[in-house]
């Protein structure tokens, strides 16, 4: 599986609607009962961006990240070719108009054997091979 960023935000942000279904996901995959769970870095990024939108300093983002990078069994994937390739073609193909979302989608089907994405997100409803698990049904 791989986890989007929208549990990722919710679990750094002090309130946000859906925190307690992040703060219960990040707990079982702390305690390993996914197994290896993946991000692509490019959440980083997005994290960053709405961070600063959010009017957060740049000392509090980094203890959000901190918080986030540290999480046992989360498995940080850096982008590839194949990836940057295969999120463009998303983009395009499937009218995804968020990069973010777009490299998220590739990752989980380049690097994930389940195709599988943990999101909030309906827009990984239409990529064809990806599944979509809503965090708040698997907590």
């Amino acid at each position: 599986m791989l986890i989007e960023t929208d549990v990722l935000y919710a679990y750094v942000k002090p309130r946000d609607w859906l925190k307690p279904v992040a703060m219960k996901l990040m707990e079982k995959i702390e305690k390993g009962e996914f197994g290896e769970v993946y991000v692509s870095r490019e959440a980083l990024h997005e994290l960053y961006y709405v961070s600063m939108e959010e009017g957060i300093s740049l000392n509090e983002f980094i203890k959000r990240i901190v918080a986030v990078t540290a999480i046992d069994n989360l498995v940080f994937v850096e982008t590839t070719c194949e990836i940057d390739l295969l999120a463009f073609t998303i983009m395009h193909q499937y009218k995804v108009h968020s990069v973010f979302d777009a490299y998220y989608a590739a990752t989980a089907l380049n690097v994930d054997p389940d195709h599988t994405i943990i999101s909030t997100d309906s827009i990984f409803d239409r990529i064809p091979g990806l599944i979509r698990k809503d965090p708040r049904k698997i907590v």
